[in-house]
């Protein structure tokens, strides 16, 4: 007979408290120096990011202590790079800095001037290629170690660059870049730029050319292999994104890869990596399946396609890195039960550096998703991934309450990594469905362009068949649904709950747009023809934006909602909020609004995450579980 206490699902006590979440680490990249033994992760403490090192069995050591690391060009990313005993950092700033890893203070090394991104050493180590964005011109640039010269221009002309890669004898220099109306997954190029080197050394483009990808193919991270005879990169140019392998002498491509799974994610931000070369050859990659984010291994001749043993225990694996010398691999690791670490391993064995969180619950006191598919309005699939309610100490009674998230965006996706926002819930009682609406990366390029012209329609009729998915199987209450969404999620929250008022029992909406005309109008450059996919360009298309945005379909809006917004917002300003606010005071429908001081697009400060989760436990309280 079961010991567990019956209560109402939805009022729990959970052993997941908003002040453990608001202590999270946010683990955000990792890489080796060029020893092999030497790894530098980037951590995110509150609103710091902070660089730590550990050589061998030594103890972690903070690197950085008075400077924030944080590249801040578009969404950032590409925060820093390891060579020669030194880490090449971005301050918050935009300048370029460099640490050493023994000993000594940072020295910086470029101008207080734009911002920069991506630092790359060449392989001698005496100059760094980075990019670099000022005054609406993003190019890639070159400094060199010691910032005893002035930056130089090494490519500009395209609207976007990322990830700088040298060739291993520095003789060739790859990168990508793409121009407006394209978005990084819709289509980029491939550039391949021969070098040249003046006498005193510094080197410069002496031609370039387009090797791969345009308007409809995606390109991400070209990767060099260890002898230099070879170029392997992400491409989507068969449906899904696979790697691919060009023979720089032959001038050939050869497929690496065929399985219908994702190897690259969308680039919202620089520095991403799916995939990198060991010394001996060897290709480890992460591809997308069954929800989450596994590691595979491609030997150096070929043949099967092997899983990384020591990593099999993680259902989420990013930026994955191998040594530069021994057999090491790193990344970030997580699973729904485990909380994101740093891992490195071999073989079959894994060493964990640093955890994000105490991970003081067990699994068995968290929810284990599982991942679903349903059937959407027309017939076509819909993906996502269901928590059930999960206790030790109680059992519900009823049907337990239903919060559907929408991920933002809206052009990537929900994984089977640890995700507070989930466990929260279903540790309370709720039943919670993070949903992967058509629209969404990680299930082919077919899968994503679904939402082309459709954004406020596909996505908000996924959120509807999704709840009445789970309604059906007799795993949620009709009567308790909430709908839950950030920036492109909130939109889709403020999008349901005017079209189809009285679907959900109340919303919850983070950062949302209310209003694509002043999005297309106040966002920053990386977005600025985002939408001209999404709904399509302006102003021929100024109908469908008026019918699409939640704004002027407020006066519909009955069902109680709260909305919470950073102060310092630059994607989606405070205004997008508060107009709908006004709306619902002046209506009088139930609401609450939540202005959190000092943050942007999210939250970093400890004290507001903690925040934020007692102010929707208060809210859903009083408008869902004891209305």
């Amino acid at each position: 007979m079961s010991d567990r206490q019956s209560l109402p699902h939805g009022l729990w006590t959970s052993p997941l408290d908003p002040v453990e979440l608001a202590q999270a680490k946010r683990l955000r990249d990792v890489r080796w120096d060029s020893d092999g033994k030497t790894l530098v992760w980037l951590e995110g403490r509150g609103a710091r990011g902070v660089l730590v090192s550990q050589r061998g069995d030594d103890a972690p050591r903070d690197l950085t202590t008075t400077l924030s690391v944080r590249a801040e060009v578009a969404y950032g990313g590409g925060d820093f790079s390891v060579a020669n005993g030194n880490a090449y950092f971005v301050a918050s700033d935009g300048r370029l800095c460099k640490q050493p890893l023994s000993a000594g203070i940072h020295r910086v090394i470029t101008p207080a001037f734009g911002h920069a991104a991506s630092p790359t050493p060449s392989p001698s180590g005496r100059h760094i290629a980075y990019v670099h964005s000022a005054e609406g011109v993003d190019r890639l640039a070159l400094v060199d170690a010691e910032g005893q010269m002035w930056p130089q221009i090494l490519a500009q002309g395209a609207d976007f660059y990322m990830q700088p890669c040298w060739h291993p004898k520095g003789r060739l220099l790859a990168w990508i870049e793409w121009d407006h109306p394209q978005m990084p997954w819709d289509g980029t190029r491939l550039v391949l730029a021969t070098m040249g080197y003046r006498g005193d050394g510094t080197p410069y483009i002496r031609s370039q050319l387009t090797v791969a990808g345009g308007c409809d193919e995606s390109i991400s991270q070209p990767c060099f292999s260890p002898d230099g005879r070879s170029l392997v990169y992400a491409s989507d140019r068969a449906g899904w994104s696979q790697l691919w392998c060009r023979n720089i002498d032959a001038d050939t491509e050869l497929r690496l890869t065929e399985e219908r799974c994702d190897i690259a994610t969308p680039a919202w931000i620089q520095g991403l990596r799916a995939f990198g070369f060991a010394p001996d050859g060897t290709l480890y990659f992460v591809r997308s399946e069954r929800g989450g984010r596994r590691a595979y291994a491609l030997g150096p001749d070929g043949g099967a396609v092997e899983p990384v043993e020591s990593l099999a225990q993680y259902d989420h694996v990013e930026q994955i890195t191998p040594a530069p010398r021994g057999n090491h691999l790193a990344c970030i690791a997580s699973s729904p039960t485990v909380p994101a670490r740093i891992v490195s391993g071999r073989a079959n064995r894994a060493r964990v550096h640093v955890r994000s969180s105490s991970e003081s619950l067990s699994p068995d006191q968290l929810s284990q998703p599982q991942a679903v598919s349903w059937s959407g309005t027309d017939d076509g699939t819909v993906y996502g991934l269901y928590y059930p309610p999960t206790s030790e100490q109680f059992v519900g009674t009823g049907k337990p309450p239903l919060v559907v998230n929408v991920h933002g965006g809206p052009t990537s996706s929900v994984e089977m990594g640890f995700e507070a926002r989930a466990q929260y819930f279903a540790t309370r009682g709720w039943a919670f469905l993070d949903l992967n609406y058509r629209g969404s990366t990680g299930h082919g390029r077919a899968y994503m362009e679904a939402l082309r012209g459709n954004w406020g329609a596909t996505d908000v009729d996924d959120a509807l068949s999704a709840a009445r998915y789970l309604c059906d199987a007799d795993l949620a209450d009709p009567d308790r649904m909430v709908l839950c969404g950030g920036s492109a999620g909130g939109y889709t929250v403020l999008r349901t709950l005017t079209a189809y008022p009285g679907s959900f029992r109340a919303g919850l909406c983070l950062y949302g747009i209310s209003n694509l005309f002043s999005l297309a109008a106040d966002t920053h450059k990386f977005e600025a023809h985002y939408l001209d996919s999404l709904l399509g360009p302006l102003p021929q298309s100024a109908p469908l934006y008026r019918e699409r945005s939640p704004l002027f379909a407020a006066d519909n809006i009955r069902d109680p909602i709260a909305l919470f917004q950073g102060s310092e917002d630059r994607v989606v300003p405070p205004a997008q909020a508060e107009e709908i606010v006004a709306n619902l005071r002046r209506r009088g429908v139930p609401h609450a609004y939540h202005l959190y001081e000092g943050e942007g697009h999210g939250w970093r400060r400890s004290e507001t995450i903690e925040r934020f989760y007692r102010d929707v436990d208060n809210f859903l309280k009083e408008h869902v579980l004891f209305a």
